[in-house]
C-alpha cells in the first residue's frame, strides 16, 4: 500500500450539498460505503508484473510496426513528402493521446460506444465511486465515468483515465455490489493493465494492418504458375529458416503471443479482483459474480428444455480468451478470503 500523502481531506466523502458528491438514500445508508476522512495516497498508480509482462509480450509487434512505419514515412520522403522523421516522430509520440482527455473522450464515444451518465445515474455512480477511491486513497476526480447501453451486468477500465459500466449493472445492483464492480476496476487502472493493454495494441496496430494487408493481396493473386509458386516458397522458406537461425528462433515468438498475452490477461483480472477485496469488496464481488453464475446457468438450462446442445468452447478459444472464467474466479476471491480469517 503507498504511503499516504501529506494532504488530507477532512470532510466525509458523501457529505455536501453538490448532488455529485452526495449518495443516494440506499447509498448513504449502507455502512461499507461510509468512509469518513479521506486519505490521499501519495503514488496513484503504478504497472505491476501483468502490465510488465504484457508490455513485453507485444514488444515483437511493436517492432514489426515500426519497421512499417519507417518504411512507408521513408517512401513518402522519396516521394516528395515530409521529412520522414516527421511522420515516424508523430507515431512514436502518438502513445500519450492515452492519457489525453478530449483523445479519450472520442475513443470513449466512438471506439468503446459509451455515453455520459444521466443526471440520475450520476447522482448514483459518482457517489459510490467516491466512496470505493475515498478507500483506495485515490482522487476520484482523476477519472471519467462513462455508461454503456446493455444488457448484462458488466464494467470496464481503458486508457489512461476511462471507467465505464453498463446501464443494467447501474440499475440492478445495490451500492454495495457496484462499489465491488468499480473497485475492479480501479485495480486496472492503479495496477497499470488498463494503459498497457491500449498502448500494446496502439504501437502493435500499424504492423497488424500491414500483415493484413498482405494475406488480403495474396488472395488475389489468381492464374500463378506453378514454378513461379514453388520459387516464391522455397525464397520465403529459406528467409524464415536464416532469420529463426540469426534470432534463434525468437521470431516465432509473435505466434505464441495471443496465448501468452491472454493467459496474462487472465492473470490480470484476478489481480483486479484482489485489488478490491483487499479495499474490502471480496464478499460484494462475489455476490456479483455468483449472480452471473446464476445467470448463465439458467441460459443453459433454458437452452437444454428447448432441445439445444449445450455450447462448448474448444480449446483454442479457451487458451485465446482473455478473461478467466466465473469458477476460477470465485474460487481465488474464496481462496483470499479464508487466508485472511
Amino acid at each position: 500500500m503507498s504511503a499516504p500523502h501529506e494532504a488530507e481531506e477532512s470532510a466525509p466523502v458523501s457529505s455536501g450539498g453538490d448532488p455529485t458528491n452526495t449518495a443516494p438514500e440506499n447509498a448513504h445508508d449502507d455502512p461499507l460505503l461510509h468512509t469518513g476522512r479521506v486519505h490521499i495516497a501519495a503514488r496513484q498508480r503504478g504497472a505491476d508484473a501483468t502490465a510488465l509482462i504484457s508490455l513485453v509480450l507485444h514488444v515483437p509487434h511493436v517492432l514489426a510496426s515500426l519497421t512499417v512505419v519507417f518504411a512507408v514515412a521513408y517512401v513518402v520522403d522519396m516521394l516528395g513528402g515530409p521529412p520522414w522523421w516527421i511522420p515516424f516522430a508523430g507515431w512514436a509520440l502518438s502513445g500519450a493521446l492515452v492519457f489525453h482527455r478530449p483523445c479519450e473522450h472520442l475513443m470513449a464515444r466512438r471506439l468503446f460506444d459509451l455515453r455520459h451518465p444521466t443526471p440520475q445515474e450520476a447522482v448514483t455512480l459518482r457517489a459510490v465511486w467516491r466512496a470505493v477511491t475515498a478507500r483506495a486513497g485515490v482522487h476520484a476526480d482523476a477519472y471519467q465515468l462513462w455508461v454503456e447501453d446493455n444488457h448484462g451486468i458488466n464494467a470496464m477500465a481503458t486508457a489512461g483515465h476511462i471507467v465505464g459500466v453498463t446501464s443494467h449493472a447501474l440499475r440492478t445492483l445495490p451500492p454495495a455490489q457496484l462499489a465491488g464492480v468499480l473497485a475492479h476496476e480501479l485495480g486496472h487502472h492503479t495496477r497499470g493493465h488498463a494503459w498497457a493493454s491500449l498502448l500494446s495494441f496502439w504501437y502493435a496496430l500499424p504492423g497488424r494492418l500491414a500483415w493484413r494487408l498482405l494475406l488480403s493481396l495474396a488472395r488475389r493473386v489468381q492464374h500463378v504458375s506453378a514454378g513461379a509458386t514453388i520459387l516464391v516458397v522455397g525464397l520465403l522458406g529459406a528467409a524464415l529458416v536464416a532469420l529463426a537461425t540469426a534470432t534463434y528462433g525468437l521470431i516465432f515468438l509473435p505466434l505464441a503471443t495471443p496465448y501468452l498475452a491472454a493467459a496474462v490477461s487472465r492473470r490480470a483480472e484476478l489481480r483486479a479482483d484482489e485489488y478490491a477485496a483487499g479495499w474490502g469488496f471480496a464478499e460484494e464481488l462475489t455476490a456479483v459474480l455468483g449472480q452471473e453464475h446464476e445467470r448463465k446457468s439458467r441460459q443453459d438450462g433454458a437452452r437444454a428444455v428447448h432441445g439445444a446442445p449445450a455450447a462448448k468452447v474448444s480449446i483454442t478459444a479457451w487458451l485465446l480468451d482473455d478473461h478467466p472464467d466465473i469458477h476460477t474466479r470465485l474460487h481465488h476471491l474464496q481462496k483470499w478470503m479464508e487466508s485472511r480469517r
